[in-house]
C-alpha cells in the first residue's frame, strides 16, 4: 500500500500568519489548524517570517485507524518549501512522552518509505502536550541518536518555531 503524505484531500489551505494553533479534539476526527480559538490550541506555531505553511492531517486522513493497526502515526505535518515538521498532539497527563516519540518515529518510517524528503532542509518532530510545561528538556544524546537514525531533530514542547 502506497501512502501519499502530500495528498491534497488531507491538506488545509496554507497559513502565513505570525501565529496560529494546532488542535485535536481526540474524538475520532482529524487534527486541524486554527487561527481564532487559542483556548483550543494544543500547540502554537510561531511564524515570524510569515512563510506559507501547509498543515497535513496524517492520523485519520493519510493513515486511517485500520491501516497498519500495530504501527503508530502522528497527528499531522507542517511543511514549507524547506521545512518538514511532524507533530504529535496530546492533551494528557503522564506518561505520554515515550508513546508520542514512538508514534513520531513510526511516522518517519512511513514517510521515508513512500517519499524522497531530501529537498527539505529543516526536519524536526514535535511532541506537544497541552497539559504539560511549554518546554521539556531533551537529553542531547537522545536528540543526537534520533538525528543520526532518522535525520530529524526532536522537541517536546507546545511551541513550534518556524525559522
Amino acid at each position: 500500500m502506497s501512502l501519499d503524505f502530500f495528498k491534497a484531500d488531507c491538506q488545509y489551505p496554507s497559513i502565513n500568519l505570525v501565529s496560529f494553533g494546532l488542535c485535536d479534539k481526540e474524538d475520532g476526527t482529524k487534527a486541524y489548524p486554527d487561527t481564532s480559538n487559542p483556548d483550543d490550541w494544543i500547540a502554537e506555531v510561531k511564524n515570524e517570517n510569515k512563510l506559507d505553511i501547509v498543515f497535513t492531517a496524517i492520523d485519520k486522513c493519510v493513515l486511517q485507524d485500520n491501516d497498519y493497526p500495530n504501527r503508530g502515526r502522528c497527528d499531522g505535518m507542517l511543511t514549507t518549501n524547506t521545512h518538514l515538521y511532524l507533530v504529535e498532539l496530546k492533551n494528557q497527563i503522564p506518561p505520554w512522552q515515550t508513546h508520542s516519540i514512538n508514534q513520531l518515529k513510526s511516522t518517519i518510517e512511513f514517510l521515508t518509505e513512500n517519499h524522497d524528503i531530501s529537498s527539505f532542509k529543516k526536519k524536526k518532530v514535535f511532541a506537544c502536550n497541552k497539559k504539560r510545561e511549554k518546554f521539556v528538556f531533551i537529553d542531547n544524546e537522545e536528540n543526537l541518536a534520533m538525528f543520526r537514525s532518522t535525520g530529524f531533530r526532536i522537541d517536546i514542547q507546545a511551541e513550534i518555531l518556524i525559522i
